[in-house]
């Protein structure tokens, strides 16, 4: 395993494939912050945005047969709050990718028969084996060096079977002390697995952000002194963000709240309609997450490993839910946010009144604070020096070794520490 520490390295020119799609919505945030970073570095890269959804419409049977894509079927279970099921969906979902394999495998190759990118990075689960065959068949088709492929794992940790770790010869980028261990228990070289300091981030949520957070309160109509929290369940909200602002009114407690409800107007609507008794503001969809953020004082959400992240770089302690409504791939979350001493995690938000009552009492806060602030996470500052290492090494070794070697034959001589 090759623990990442920055350093300087010859900028290259080179061309890469980025790969994801948008379920959920985190993983085209961590492909845009990836960009957005490479493009602060002054990567000499050009970057091919790859949306795996629209490139295999040909083979989505499901749409074929229903009217509705995957994604969004997807994402309307998380809209819904309908997301106990999740475990089996899964399970389904990898089923027909199988079934579906030849197929995709099929269109995969066809896209990288015209196309030869320096590297290929895949940001989604469930499609990591169909993808390395695929471009593998385009290698062999014209006769060329293998071009390397890296999974980037935009979960703390796997969800295995066949979720991100596949048995197969690529590279991976984990951001977990966990994820890297499963990755070298299923048998890759730990050369070839990259430990970040965390999970991808977006560059904006690390910049110095000059406000008066007084100020900026009463601009939104909040109290400058109440202790604030931040309430967010993803890109599509959920129902339970009502039923939360309803039980922090029956509690009676000392705070108020902002609410971020993503694309779900309806939400949106439906809690700027309640008659609650403390301060509130509510946002729809909005790229200024960094700026509430900021304002708040600690955070409310769901488990997903984007807005935890997010939140843990803002400095906010958490208050998560893990029980059977927790998506399968999110549990994970949860015991690492206790381990870590990063949040308080519920078995239900029925009881979210003594999850603020913690944050509210200053020596728990503080102690939850400290440990949040502790964490450093740089990931994704770091995971363009890797990507770029890596694109120096195979095209060293394919000059060295002639046009006959393969990328796999050579692990890569990369060291960033212990």
């Amino acid at each position: 395993m090759t623990i990442y520490h920055p350093e300087s390295a010859n900028r290259v020119e080179a061309e890469l494939d980025l790969i994801y799609f948008d379920a959920g919505g985190g993983h085209r945030a961590s492909a845009t912050a990836l960009i957005s970073a490479a493009r602060e570095q002054h990567r000499s890269w050009h970057i091919n945005l790859i949306n795996l959804r629209e490139l295999l419409e040909p083979a989505d049977v499901i749409r074929r047969l229903t009217g509705v894509r995957i994604e969004d079927f997807y994402n309307s279970q998380l809209k819904h709050g309908l997301t106990i099921g999740t475990g089996p969906l899964l399970r389904i979902t990898q089923m027909l990718i199988r079934q579906l394999e030849p197929t995709i495998i099929k269109l995969l190759a066809r896209h990288w028969q015209r196309s030869r990118p320096d590297l290929v990075v895949s940001m989604i689960p469930n499609f990591n084996h169909t993808i390395l065959q695929g471009l593998r068949q385009a290698d062999a088709m014209r006769r060329r060096p293998e071009t390397p492929m890296v999974t980037i794992l935009t979960d703390l940790a796997d969800c295995p079977p066949h979720f991100w770790i596949e048995r197969q010869s690529q590279y991976l980028v984990c951001g977990t002390a966990t994820a890297a261990a499963q990755a070298i228990a299923m048998g890759h070289a730990p050369e070839r697995v990259f430990r970040t300091s965390g999970m991808i981030v977006r560059p904006e949520f690390y910049r110095p952000m000059e406000l008066s957070r007084e100020r900026e309160r009463v601009r939104i109509g909040l109290d400058p002194k109440l202790p604030t929290g931040i309430v967010m369940f993803g890109s599509y909200g959920s129902s339970q963000m009502a039923a939360i602002a309803r039980r922090i009114e029956v509690a009676g407690l000392k705070t108020q709240l902002i609410f971020l409800c993503g694309h779900n107007e309806k939400l949106r609507e439906r809690i700027e309609s309640m008659q609650l008794s403390y301060p509130f503001h509510c946002a729809g969809f909005t790229q200024e997450i960094p700026y509430f953020m900021k304002l708040a004082d600690y955070f409310i959400g769901k488990p997903g490993p984007g807005s935890i992240n997010e939140a843990l770089v803002m400095g906010l302690p958490l208050i998560v839910e893990r029980n059977a409504w927790t998506m399968v791939q999110e549990r994970f979350n949860t015991d690492w946010i206790a381990q870590n001493g990063f949040g308080v995690v519920l078995p239900s938000f029925r009881e979210i009144g003594s999850a603020v009552s913690t944050m509210l009492d200053r020596e728990q806060f503080l102690r939850l604070r400290a440990n949040v602030e502790a964490f450093d996470n740089r990931a994704v500052f770091e995971i363009p020096e890797i990507l770029e290492a890596l694109i120096s090494h195979h095209r060293a070794a394919n000059w060295s070794f002639g046009r006959t070697a393969t990328a796999r034959q050579f692990a890569p001589e990369i060291h960033y520490g212990i």
